[in-house]
């Protein structure tokens, strides 16, 4: 499906141990990292990715309570998040249920390393990076969870599954949380410049401008059901500002790149999932991703676009929990 891109403001900026043969000695780190103080649950260890190309990526993993056949899970945030928005919620719920569970901080986010040469990632440095660590570090095919902007990121890596699983490790499904849609934010920015001026003055505010990080109620608004309890929203509030030390993607080559290929003979299992009361991605953004892929959409009633985080955090995660039970029955 090949969708025009727009030029537009950048209404949505970019925003269990490793086996033995894969931990290796990191007494130096010649590329600064980013400090983002989150503590981590009972269960969860964290540790540190080696890239071919000398960055550290943050890994916060959670194994189940026992050994199992279960495939890995491998969580991919978007803008202005990092490893600890899974962390919080969705891995000690599915390291319950049976799942090995990897939360990645992209590079320069998190804990992550910042580049020596302060730029933005593009679709392919990230695919690349969640390529090298399933390579080396996940032992069988994993789901790949994605969110808004990370959503994005998954797309592009099972589009590079293409006759190049050598470079890009095969996947056992692949779950889009709230995605930025196949042809980027383009298409969403227009329809809220159209339809909901005010609504796009808010989200452009919020997040171009970043000004999320100092209003409780436009983060609230953009990110989190009304219903959520305000302290809770500065602690994320807080977490987000010191997350992303650079924009997670560069948008001049984000929109240069898209939309993201075709996969017309894909045969990955994969899972598009929305939010009623999504902010960022509309009804029409989540109905584009599902035709795409030619799946059925699942719509969250009664969540916000941090799904993992919101105070129904649970709906989702169920939602999922069904869908990986009948890919792995």
């Amino acid at each position: 499906m090949a969708t025009a891109t727009l030029a537009a403001p950048p209404f949505l900026p970019s925003s269990p141990p490793a086996p033995a043969r894969a931990r290796r000695s990191r007494t130096t780190r010649p590329f600064p990292r980013v400090a983002c103080a989150y503590a981590l649950q009972e269960g969860q260890s964290r540790r540190f990715h080696r890239l071919p190309c000398g960055l550290d990526l943050e890994v916060i993993a959670q194994p189940p309570p026992a050994p199992g056949e279960r495939p890995p899970l491998v969580f991919v945030h978007g803008s202005f998040h990092a490893a600890w928005c899974w962390a919080e919620h969705w891995l000690p719920f599915f390291s319950r249920a049976g799942f090995p569970c990897y939360a990645l901080s992209l590079r320069a986010q998190g804990e992550s390393s910042v580049p020596q040469e302060a730029v933005a990632g593009t679709l392919e440095t990230h695919t690349g990076d969640i390529a090298d660590f399933i390579q080396k570090e996940i032992p069988s095919p994993p789901v790949l969870i994605g969110h808004s902007f990370g959503g994005l990121i998954v797309q592009q890596y099972i589009s590079c599954l293409q006759g190049s699983e050598f470079l890009h490790p095969k996947l056992a499904g692949a779950v889009l949380v709230c995605s930025v849609p196949p042809s980027g934010n383009s298409g969403l920015v227009w329809r809220y410049l159209l339809t909901k001026p005010v609504a796009a003055i808010k989200v452009t505010l919020s997040l171009a401008a970043k000004a999320y990080a100092n209003s409780l109620s436009l983060c609230k608004e953009t990110f989190f059901s009304p219903q959520m309890d305000d302290e809770l929203v500065l602690r994320y509030q807080a977490l987000m500002k010191e997350s992303s030390k650079l924009p997670l993607l560069n948008l001049r080559k984000l929109n240069a790149s898209l939309p993201v290929p075709s996969v017309p003979d894909n045969t990955t299992e994969i899972l598009v999932m929305g939010a009623s009361n999504d902010f960022i991605v509309d009804s029409e953004g989540l109905s584009e991703t599902s035709r795409f892929y030619g799946v059925q959409p699942v719509c969250v009633e009664g969540v916000a676009h941090d799904m993992m985080l919101d105070c129904s955090w649970e709906k989702g995660a169920e939602i999922i929990l069904a869908w990986l039970e009948k890919l792995t029955s």
